[in-house]
């Protein structure tokens, strides 16, 4: 079973649910929307890195509109992550033999998130970030940065067993 991210639910305003998530690792990717850097990423944790370790998968996987990492990277590209296991270190990280990969952190934060199922449309996703947008409007809770994709399921995983949400980080 593949590992998910702890995360402590800090509170419920309708179908949004706010979470506080521990700092994470991320390897990601720039991804033009077509789901490619997924290969890119896969292929990094099966072993296409230095020493050659593979690396478990861990969900759920995060898309992004504009790649949220600190400099020098800086991107008006989306970008695909995925999560490192829980307890590792950006300088645990084996070395991506694969340039596009880059390896980052991000600190603990508070996230707006609102679920869906399916297979994760461009609809679905712009349908479930104005529900979420227009939910946190109406309770005065501002976002900060744009709203990621977190996708749960291997992608022959049913679409009416997928999980998929949308969130973004928020100031409280």
């Amino acid at each position: 079973m593949t590992e998910t991210v702890a995360y402590e639910i800090t509170g419920k305003i309708g179908q949004i649910e706010f979470r506080k998530y521990p700092r994470m690792v991320l390897a990601t990717v720039a991804d033009d929307g077509d789901d490619r850097g997924f290969n890119v990423l896969f292929s990094y944790i099966t072993g296409n890195n230095q020493p050659r370790t593979k690396i478990p998968m861990t969900a759920p996987v995060i898309t992004s509109e504009k790649i949220q990492m600190t400099a020098p990277v800086i991107s008006d590209r989306r970008s695909m992550s995925f999560v490192m296991p829980e307890g590792k270190r950006e300088e645990d990280m084996p070395v991506p033999l694969d340039q596009r990969v880059k390896i980052s952190t991000l600190p603990p934060r508070e996230v707006a998130v609102i679920q869906f199922k399916g297979y994760a449309s461009q609809e679905d996703v712009n349908t479930a970030k104005v529900r979420l947008l227009e939910g946190l409007k109406k309770a005065g809770i501002t976002g900060t940065g744009q709203p990621v994709l977190m996708r749960y399921n291997a992608p022959w995983t049913p679409g009416f067993l997928r999980r998929n949400e949308v969130g973004v980080e928020i100031k409280r």
